[in-house]
């Protein structure tokens, strides 16, 4: 990310950066998606293997040896324009459902496989819709979508995206899924940066709606996804789709969601 050159690291220049993007990063993010092979710069896209790692390594995409996830030149960017800005997100958090029993009845080896398959699929499918993976948290998927990456469409991408990882480990198999998964997702404003200093800096999102999103994805059954009707009235979600209210865990006012499964309710928003 270097095809911005701010004179400075305030709000103001983040929010601008964040929401109308930079034509070019998104250009160059689209063209590295076809370039095979994970794991990648969870921001550029950049391939970090595969037959196209060298010539990544050659333009300064390299793995960052401070921090794994992103490639020199996007770390570079992020820790010397430290900063961040509230802007509208679209959080999705999957997680696999009865992960304690599932380890239980396998050995550590086969459960870390298990855990690494579903770490790459889910992975794949953020990035194949435009999305970032913020972070993996034990047995659970943190990821977003937002204007500078997904576009207007960030809510649609981010429905799209889930429906996409249930397909991916099964959920519309009639042998079941190779790992249950249920999925929770929110359209808000949050505070997203930079956080952290030197060597030591992630982007990450903060605030309430990080917090409503991860209770909804605890509450998801297998093959369920959870859609605030903010997130619905965003993605321009069917209006007959099912709703329920749900009282979450710390929330004092009930929350008003929308039920999607692997093959319903598809967004249609054109926007």
């Amino acid at each position: 990310m270097t095809s911005t050159k701010p004179h400075d690291a305030d709000e103001a220049f983040w929010r601008d950066f964040l929401t109308r993007g930079h034509s070019v990063e998104r250009r160059t993010r689209r063209v590295f998606l076809h370039l095979p092979h994970e794991p990648r710069c969870r921001l550029c896209a950049a391939p970090f293997a595969g037959v196209a790692a060298p010539v990544m390594r050659l333009i300064g995409k390299r793995r960052s040896d401070a921090n794994p996830t992103m490639c020199n030149s996007c770390f570079t960017f992020v820790a010397k324009h430290h900063g961040g800005a509230e802007i509208e997100c679209t959080m999705l958090f999957a997680d696999i459902r009865g992960s304690t029993t599932l380890a239980e009845g396998m050995s550590s080896a086969a459960f870390h496989g298990l855990l690494d398959r579903f770490y790459t699929t889910a992975s794949k499918v953020v990035f194949d819709h435009d999305g970032t993976v913020d972070k993996f948290v034990g047995d659970e998927l943190v990821a977003m979508f937002f204007q500078l990456l997904s576009g207007d469409r960030h809510a649609a991408k981010g429905i799209e995206a889930a429906q996409a990882l249930l397909r991916a480990t099964g959920h519309a198999d009639p042998a079941g899924p190779w790992v249950p998964i249920g999925a929770g997702l929110h359209t808000a404003l949050v505070w997203f940066g930079a956080v952290g200093r030197g060597d030591h800096v992630e982007l990450t999102a903060v605030g309430d709606a990080v917090n409503t999103t991860a209770r909804l994805a605890s509450r998801a059954t297998a093959g369920e996804i959870l859609v605030t009707t903010e997130a619905a009235a965003a993605a321009n979600l069917d209006p007959a789709l099912e709703r329920r209210q749900l009282d979450l865990k710390g929330k004092r006012i009930a929350t008003e969601v929308v039920t999607v499964r692997v093959d319903g309710g598809a967004p249609v928003s054109s926007r």
